[in-house]
């Protein structure tokens, strides 16, 4: 197109009669650098699509690696919280396997109080036994994954024998059942009831409270939960947990 627009210019301009050699080719020039500076504004547009087109791309791959580093951030918060589960599975066992063999070691305790509603009391010998049965047969209802209907088997537990030195791992199994199914919220608040059981398994309770905190994004009170255990707990295994926490992250906001 700019050769003919020059062609025309000249014809244009021998037409007039008024053309010279030296007129012709200082339009010949001026075309020429025209052509020169519309080649170099071509060459520099390339240049800058080019270079947004790999700034787009690096962004694009920044995104991708952030995601990335956010879902192994996630992914290591969850498998924490698996292993401390499954940890807090294993300290439950061992201390409900301690209690009954100090239960049997033991000279024969007070039977407990009966309920008013109980018009035809069983033998003496088969009450003694029953709140450890009830317990033992909702712990294997948590265990046999029926979440749902292990809550119902510990509360009626709870219930029934609200002073029963296994109480307070009853109500610490209403937690771990709702924490399990992911439902912090709930976990949160049936873990801190654990604390009016009195100390039998408020570290434990402590430890988990703050697992639910991190779970529902609050790293802060986390943080409150863990210190209260060391401080108020801390010959415990669930303080050493809690150290263990704490220091894995204030290493990972350094």
């Amino acid at each position: 197109m700019n050769r003919a627009l020059g062609a025309a210019a000249i014809m244009a301009v021998l037409a007039s009669g008024c053309a010279s050699r030296g007129a012709v080719h200082r339009l010949q020039s001026e075309l020429d650098r025209l052509r020169t500076e519309m080649s170099e504004l071509r060459s520099a547009q390339d240049t800058t699509s080019r270079d947004v087109t790999r700034a787009r791309n690096d962004l694009a791959a920044l995104d991708a690696r952030l995601a990335e580093a956010q879902a192994g951030a996630r992914s290591v918060a969850e498998e924490i919280a698996r292993l401390s589960a499954r940890a807090d599975a294993a300290a439950a066992t061992i201390g409900e396997t301690r209690t009954r063999v100090e239960q049997l070691a033991a000279p024969t305790p007070a039977r407990p109080s009966v309920p008013a509603e109980a018009l035809h009391p069983a033998p003496a010998a088969e009450r003694r036994g029953e709140p450890e049965q009830a317990y033992a047969a909702a712990l294997a209802t948590f265990r046999a994954r029926e979440h749902g209907q292990a809550v119902l088997d510990f509360l009626d537990f709870i219930t029934k024998y609200p002073k029963h030195p296994l109480a307070a791992n009853a109500q610490y199994w209403i937690g771990e059942a709702y924490y399990v199914q992911r439902d912090y919220r709930q976990a949160l608040v049936e873990f801190q009831k654990v604390l009016e059981h009195g100390e039998r398994k408020a570290a434990d309770a402590l430890l988990k409270v703050g697992l639910c905190y991190v779970n529902l994004r609050d790293t802060s009170h986390a943080r409150q939960a863990w210190m209260r255990v060391i401080n108020e707990h801390p010959r415990t295994d669930a303080a050493d947990k809690a150290r263990a926490f704490l220091r894995s992250y204030a290493a990972r906001h350094r």
